[in-house]
């Protein structure tokens, strides 16, 4: 996977979040940094194709053929603090449904990724009963496990106790070669492992 940022800046009102960005993500794993309030949940939604940049373009290649911004949401899996469950459903039952849309790795069930989780026991439990660090783990499990070749990550350890984090850095060790990883923060335990790092105070 490719993605190419041309020119690219995002302006709410008059007021620029981030301008003249020019920028290549391509297979492997990124930080993308920067001050609280900074802009970087803005630019990952925009990397992502859910919200249009005020200037410049998004491209997306993958084995070197272009992927309309329209379509990109079928190669990417996602896990944020601002994206909600279906608190109607359990565990077992999110799981089973995100399948319909965007198939787990091969040998990937419903099982695994609650185990793998530590949520094991809390599969036939409704999510609206979950703790904040219970919906997070499920969040990780859902994008990691997605067959995607794009994986976006946003302070993806919020509300996460230290098995939590482990669970989260097991997940990073196992399920993300031969992929583009995305991540936002500043929080060494959540990118330590990225190769290139994008401070988004370079381009205000």
């Amino acid at each position: 996977m490719r993605i190419e940022l041309k020119a690219v800046g995002k302006r709410y009102n008059r007021d620029w979040i981030f301008k003249q960005l020019d920028y290549t993500f391509t297979t492997g794993s990124y930080a993308i940094t920067g001050n609280n309030g900074s802009g970087k949940s803005t630019l990952l939604q925009t990397v992502a194709g859910y919200i249009a940049p005020s200037k410049g373009g998004v491209s997306y290649h993958l084995d070197e053929q272009e992927v309309g911004t329209e379509a990109i949401f079928n190669y990417l899996s996602m896990a944020t603090p601002y994206l909600d469950l279906i608190e109607e459903m359990t565990a077992a039952e999110l799981i089973q449904f995100q399948e319909t849309f965007k198939p787990y790795k091969a040998g990937i069930d419903t099982a695994t990724i609650l185990d793998t989780c530590g949520l094991g026991a809390a599969g036939d439990k409704q999510i609206r009963y979950f703790s904040s660090g219970m919906k997070q783990r499920l969040k990780l499990g859902l994008a990691f496990y997605a067959a995607t070749p794009l994986l976006l990550l946003d302070e993806p350890c919020t509300n996460l106790d230290k098995a939590g984090i482990a669970i989260y850095q097991r997940l990073i060790a196992e399920q993300c070669t031969d992929r583009l990883v995305i991540v936002c923060s500043n929080d060494e335990q959540e990118i330590s492992f990225c190769n290139d790092r994008l401070s988004i105070m370079d381009y205000k």
